[in-house]
């Protein structure tokens, strides 16, 4: 169920509404030296929500198995999901200056969102599991085509999902309603969607490049990173299209109107 059809925050503290938003590296770092406490436990719950995965995908690819790598991408996904969506949530939340107290406004996201961001996980999780294994099982020097065409599929993926459970977080629609408006989304501000996945590339590239000792920026940097860049990169696509903070005001004001009445 979507953000937009329930309570969806308590006081806490905040910015001034009155204040202008910087852009660029000033509101990256901005962010940073406010929430990034919170984006950090954020990450660090959906890098541990995602080792199922990551550990059943690893396990397939060396054992040359197909059941359990279905099993990995559907259930690892699964698992993972509700912890991305919570972590989409907290970053929306921290890009449009939103007060609240973080723990409490996650658990409520998190059981809130939980049953609609399942079948998002268990098919992005399957999609993104075949294609490893493929990659990691073609022979690159005769099958280049085959490469690239996992690659290209690998960064559709990519940068569909980075609308996808976004979404999950926002709005209470149908897997079928969330993927369309994903891929249109995709496509109507490509600048804006290739600059996010951009971020992701980079980011996970270099992760792959200094395997292992990058695991150990993991625990920093964990999932918090390239999801923050995304999103700073499609917010303005997001707030167009949704209208989210205008949305949000009229609820809390009608919140509070209701508060006065009691």
């Amino acid at each position: 169920m979507g953000l937009f059809t329930r309570n969806f925050d308590k006081p806490g503290p905040g910015v001034s509404p009155d204040a202008p938003r910087k852009k660029g590296a000033a509101r990256f770092f901005e962010i940073l030296g406010r929430d990034l406490s919170t984006i950090w436990l954020a990450g660090i719950l959906a890098m541990l929500g995602g080792l199922p995965f990551a550990a059943g995908v690893w396990f397939a690819i060396e054992t040359h198995s197909l059941v359990p790598l279905v099993i990995a991408g559907v259930l690892g996904g699964m698992i993972a999901a509700p912890q991305i969506v919570g972590l989409n949530d907290t970053i929306l939340r921290t890009l449009r200056d939103e007060p609240g107290y973080w723990w409490e406004t996650y658990r409520r996201t998190w059981k809130r969102n939980l049953k609609q961001s399942l079948l998002p996980g268990a098919v992005c999780g399957l999609l993104l599991a075949m294609e490893l294994f493929t990659l990691c099982h073609i022979d690159i020097a005769g099958g280049q085509v085959a490469v690239i065409a996992v690659l290209i599929a690998l960064i559709l993926l990519a940068g569909i999902a980075q609308y996808l459970y976004v979404q999950v977080a926002l709005l209470d629609l149908s897997f079928a309603g969330l993927l369309k408006n994903s891929l249109m989304l995709f496509l109507g501000y490509l600048p804006r969607s290739g600059l996010g996945l951009l971020w992701q590339l980079l980011y996970w590239g270099a992760v792959a490049l200094f395997w292992p000792i990058s695991g150990f920026v993991l625990l920093f940097t964990s999932l918090w990173l390239p999801c923050l860049l995304s999103l700073m990169a499609i917010y303005p696509a997001l707030e167009k299209s949704f209208d989210i903070e205008k949305k949000i005001k009229a609820i809390r004001e009608a919140q509070l109107r209701g508060d006065d009445d009691q």
